[in-house]
């Protein structure tokens, strides 16, 4: 017969509204989080926020993280053009800055810098990330003749953790999470791989060969919907 309920592992924060949208399909959704973000802007960083602020520039968020330590030293009169990742990190830029501010978005931040390239005549962006940040965009930026001020506003700490249960299922959002996981558990039996991009995913396969399921957009609504038609059309026994 089949099991009543399938367990998943979450290891970062969701919503209550996506994990009610899961449990009403009869799946529990379980949340160990292994990171954390610290933010690290000392008072002279504030005031360089600050004189930014007070300029037109053209600033890249690649992060949900960054944008809400940024905004709170930013002038209300702000006129930054802005370029983000779609999903989370643009639903806070929205809450957070004039909507008219948003140039463009992308999925991944090799994608965002094309979109700069192709859409901004700017010469130079400021680009506030956090200290584990890809390459790809500043990289590709660089390479196009656009200079780039990185200004890393938070830092991304590991906090691994032993894990005694057994999951139907694990959900990654971050290379961080998945070397913070590996570093003290490993995926056995039949439990089935999430991740929230390309990204995550390769960094899974550094670990595990197991086939990894990754979302068509990347976002976390995405993620636990790609896990709840997963398990909706392979019934656990």
């Amino acid at each position: 017969m089949h099991r009543n309920e399938i367990q998943l592992l979450s290891t970062g924060p969701l919503s209550q509204a996506l994990k009610s949208d899961a449990a009403n399909k009869g799946i529990s959704i379980e949340e160990v989080s292994f990171i954390r973000t610290e933010e690290i802007v000392d008072e002279e960083m504030q005031r360089r926020i600050k004189e930014l602020s007070l300029l037109d520039n053209t600033v890249v968020f690649t992060s949900s993280n960054a944008v809400n330590m940024v905004a709170k030293y930013i002038s209300p009169k702000t006129t930054w053009k802005i370029f983000c990742i779609a999903n989370a990190t643009k639903m806070i830029v929205k809450e957070l800055f004039p909507e008219g501010n948003i140039i463009d978005t992308a999925y991944y931040g090799g994608d965002l810098a094309e979109r700069i390239i192709e859409n901004s005549p700017a010469k130079k962006i400021i680009f506030f990330c956090g200290d584990q940040r890809r390459d790809e965009l500043p990289v590709k930026l660089r390479g196009n003749g656009i200079e780039v001020e990185e200004i890393i506003v938070y830092k991304t700490i590991e906090i691994p953790k032993v894990l005694s249960k057994q999951y139907d299922g694990i959900l990654f959002f971050s290379p961080s999470a998945v070397r913070s996981f590996f570093s003290k558990n490993e995926v056995t039996g039949k439990a089935q791989i999430f991740a929230i991009g390309s990204t995550t995913a390769r960094e899974v396969k550094n670990y595990t060969q197991q086939f990894v399921h990754i979302t068509d957009n990347p976002g976390k609504g995405n993620l636990v919907k790609t896990a709840i038609n997963h398990f909706s059309k392979n019934k656990i026994i």
